[in-house]
């Protein structure tokens, strides 16, 4: 037996070709059957599984979701979670469901109640958009014993409405949401030949940056941004949140960031229910601007997201632009459309057609002519004799079931025929087959006023919800918050945060750069580190900015071991990290003399020693460094002598030389730049500040810091002028008169509302110019006298007060408008923009390298 065990052989199966063909097959199906939309009514299939087991269970009533679970299995052979879950984000989409019960949150993240406790039903809109029988083709069940549509025949580019997410073998498909309203315009004008544009509009609101959505295209990217707003100095409200995350997920990585050192945060509070309310108090020391900045950079209050739009056609994926997906989804419906008129138009004649083969036969009493007979054959053939001298108006032949038709026609029906209203009917069936004859010759004007009717009926409440913005780029580093120390060890070239036994230099953060001066001449820039080695003989050491121009070296250096000294000005604003960089001409023994940094360009005064030889008779003088240009790095810079120097020290702090900074207001991004992008509002220096005006009543004051955010109802911003007044008309809504006041604004930091004291008021005009003129119309509808229109000086009309006054009122009779007219010329008006050009320019002047002796004495 043993000996038999041992001579059987083993049948080996090799795996190659099986992983060719079955995974092949796999991934086939996963496309098609699972995980991407088909083009021509943009559902996965256990989406279409569920629509149509829906509509066989739709009596008008609300269905247990478990009931419909149920039910849909008999097509979606993949068990009863995938189907829930699919349903639970169908009916969230609020668009093709009505729910009942608890449905979960797509703000918080809440999940739904159990399928037990949910009802659902179809919308009103899928019953009129999705379904028809008769323009629907058919195939078996997984099991043959049902039958389910092959796609369902929408009359909406569902696919766009909803967006779409799936994940297939080897292949992801991203379609992002749009605006229902825009789809529907976007359709017209598409049929009206006209130029369209749709951009992803989200449910969970926020702002979007489609600068870069190239139409959805794979490689395509749209940033996402929640909206922040400051409810004062020490407290920020998250609004509304970016697509994909919720209030929870989001929380999460504020905390996350916040324990890591990147935002500094006192708590945060979640008041999440209908609306989003996440507010993040901050402590006293912090910027709520500069917090903001660090939202968006290191919590997913700002994400970036890559759609890449995949459908299903002729049983293949294709990937394809938000825009040919609407053309096809249009057309579609244009071919529906007229599916439905022809079908319409077929059983109008067929109607027609009877009517009048009735009326032949009750009106001519073919009945009577079937008495005689005994079979029916006889019948038949006596029916068919009696009608043919009347069908020649017929619009078609008379068939054997025309006659079996005729033949089960009562004795009651026929004794109470009414010709005049079969005549009626007659008419109106030919108006019909008319008007639909009429709208198959014109399917396109047909099709326009069926999304112009969709829009009306369905449109109310689908406004846009994400507001279109562009944003900012935003650099880690230039809002991280500073929550380490920087050290350096200058007696043995370390520097780092960790670095215990160094001197201290600085606030810094983690992911800061510093930039290092060594006494030879070289500088250069790293990554900062817990410890690492910067070189000996360091000089200075500091937070590196890049790109930033107005801080200024000012150095003197000496050529070589005996060469000549040289004095120069320079930036550093572009670099390769790690990389050593020379400030001399590169000759061996040069070494730095007197070197400072100086963070708004300032130019010292300093005394140059000469080293004593015979026939020098001066051995030191001055030289102010506001006499030295600005140059780049690499300039050699201007010769101070050419005698050995013993020593540089400074004499005296001087000014800035550089010139004041042109600001400009970029309203897309509701942000100040240097870049000339959007109104320049002027010059600034120093202690200068800008003055921002709001909708809701408010002003504030804050400094011209490019990290500074503005609310969007922002309606002036400017250089503040601080005798400059502010002229106000408000409607106090309690009495419905309008009111004119003018006041100085405060010169304080906080957020002040100068309504304050008029809280029913609306803001109706605002100026800051000296002598605001104003037109009024007024409401002559029941005077006798009627009055003209007038301008008023609103400078004249009212003295300044306080911003808390109530103000003077404009006038004793009814206003019916009031229009802004440009202001009256005054000697005292300041102007911002008239005589300052609007194109960027470079604070730092640059010159050719030279080497021009102007401190020689």
């Amino acid at each position: 037996m043993e000996e038999q065990n041992t001579k059987q052989t083993h049948k080996t199966t090799t795996l190659r070709g099986m992983y060719e063909d079955w995974f092949l097959d796999y991934a086939s199906y996963v496309i098609l059957e699972r995980a991407v939309p088909h083009i021509n009514d943009g559902l996965k299939p256990v989406q279409r599984r569920i629509l149509h087991s829906m509509r066989e269970l739709d009596d008008g009533r609300y269905n247990k979701v478990a009931n419909i679970v149920g039910n849909t299995m008999k097509y979606h052979p993949h068990g009863d979670a995938s189907i829930g879950d699919a349903l639970v984000q169908l009916g969230q989409k609020e668009l093709l469901i009505d729910m009942q019960g608890n449905w979960g949150n797509i703000l918080t993240g809440d999940g739904a109640a159990a399928p037990r406790y949910i009802e659902a039903r179809l919308s009103k809109f899928a019953l009129e958009v999705v379904f028809n029988p008769q323009t629907t083709s058919w195939h078996p069940s997984y099991d043959g014993r049902n039958k389910e549509p092959d796609t369902l025949p929408i009359k909406f580019p569902l696919l766009l409405a909803q967006g779409v997410k799936g994940i297939a073998v080897g292949l992801a498909c991203i379609t992002l949401p749009h605006n229902f309203i825009e789809l529907v315009d976007a359709s017209i004008a598409i049929l009206e030949d006209k130029p369209f544009e749709i951009y992803p509009d989200f449910p969970t609101g926020g702002m979007v940056d489609v600068s870069k959505y190239n139409e959805g295209f794979r490689g395509s990217r749209v940033r996402v941004r929640a909206k922040i707003k400051q409810i004062d100095k020490k407290t920020l409200a998250i609004t509304e949140i970016p697509y994909s995350t919720t209030t929870e997920s989001l929380i999460k990585t504020i905390v996350k960031a916040s324990e890591s050192g990147k935002i500094k945060i006192k708590k945060i509070d979640d008041n999440t229910a209908r609306d989003v309310e996440i507010l993040i108090h901050l402590p006293s020391d912090t910027s709520p601007d500069q917090t903001i900045d660090a939202l968006y950079a290191f919590t997913d209050c700002e994400l970036s997201i890559a759609p890449n739009s995949c459908v299903i056609e002729n049983d293949k994926p294709r990937f394809i632009s938000v825009s040919d997906i609407l053309k096809i989804s249009t057309q579609n419906t244009v071919d529906l459309l007229q599916m439905e008129l022809e079908i319409a138009l077929t059983e109008l004649q067929e109607k027609w057609h009877w009517v009048s083969l009735e009326r032949i036969f009750i009106e001519n009493e073919i009945y009577e002519q079937i008495k005689p007979c005994k079979t029916d054959k006889d019948i038949d053939e006596t029916i068919f004799e009696g009608l043919k001298p009347y069908t020649a108006n017929l619009v078609r032949e008379v068939t054997f079931e025309d006659v079996h038709k005729l033949r089960k026609i009562p004795i009651d029906r026929i004794s109470k025929y009414n010709s005049n209203k079969a005549d009626d009917t007659l008419i109106a069936i030919e108006d019909d087959i008319k008007q639909v004859r009429n709208d198959l010759e014109h399917i396109v004007r047909y099709a326009i006023a069926y999304f112009t009717r969709i829009r009306e009926k369905y449109g109310k409440g689908k406004e846009r919800k994400t507001e279109i913005r562009s944003f900012d780029y935003i650099e880690q580093a230039s809002v991280a918050v500073a929550n380490e120390k920087l050290y350096c060890d200058y007696e043995n070239g370390f520097a780092g945060y960790k670095l215990k036994e160094g001197q201290y230099v600085c606030e810094c953060s983690s992911i800061d750069d510093i930039i290092v001066f060594r006494r030879d001449g070289t500088f250069v820039v790293k990554t900062i580190a817990e410890k690492d080695f910067v070189g000996t003989d360091i000089i200075h050491i500091d937070v590196f900015r890049k790109n930033d121009q107005r801080t200024i070296y000012n150095m003197v250096y000496q050529d070589g071991a005996f060469g000549r000294s040289y004095i120069k000005r320079f930036n550093v604003v572009g670099v390769i990290r790690s990389k050593d960089y020379s400030l001399t001409k590169g000759t061996n023994g040069s070494r730095v003399l007197y070197f400072s940094a100086n963070p708004n360009g300032e130019a010292e005064t300093v005394t140059i020693f000469l080293k004593a030889k015979p026939k020098l008779q001066r051995l030191n003088y001055d030289i102010d460094f506001a006499d030295i240009l600005i140059k780049g790095r690499a300039s050699a810079g201007n010769i101070v002598n050419r005698n050995i120097l013993r020593k540089v020290i400074k004499k005296g702090d001087g000014v800035s030389t550089l010139a004041p900074r042109k600001i400009w207001f970029d309203d897309s991004v509701k942000r100040l730049n240097t870049d000339g992008r959007g109104v320049l509002l002027g010059a600034f220096s120093g202690k200068d500040k800008v003055l921002s005006l709001y909708r809701s009543g408010h002003f504030r004051l804050t400094p011209f810091d490019l990290t500074t955010h503005f609310d969007d109802d922002v309606l002036v911003i400017e250089k503040f002028v601080p005798q400059k007044p502010v002229s106000v008309i408000y409607l106090d809504n309690e009495s419905n008169r309008y009111f004119v006041k003018r006041f100085i604004i405060d010169q304080t930091d906080k957020r002040i509302n100068f309504l304050e004291e008029q809280p029913n008021a609306s803001l109706i005009e605002l100026s800051t110019a000296f002598k605001p003129l104003v037109k009024i119309k007024f409401d002559n509808k029941s005077m006798k006298n009627p009055l003209e229109d007038i301008e008023v000086s609103l400078s004249d009309f009212v003295e300044v007060m306080k911003y808390k006054a109530k103000g003077k009122r404009l006038s004793l009779n009814a206003i019916k408008s009031i229009e802004p007219l440009p202001p009256l010329p005054c000697q005292d008006d300041v102007p911002q923009q008239d005589f300052i050009d609007t194109e960027p320019e470079n604070d730092l002047p640059q010159e050719e390298d030279g080497q021009i002796s102007l401190f020689e004495p």
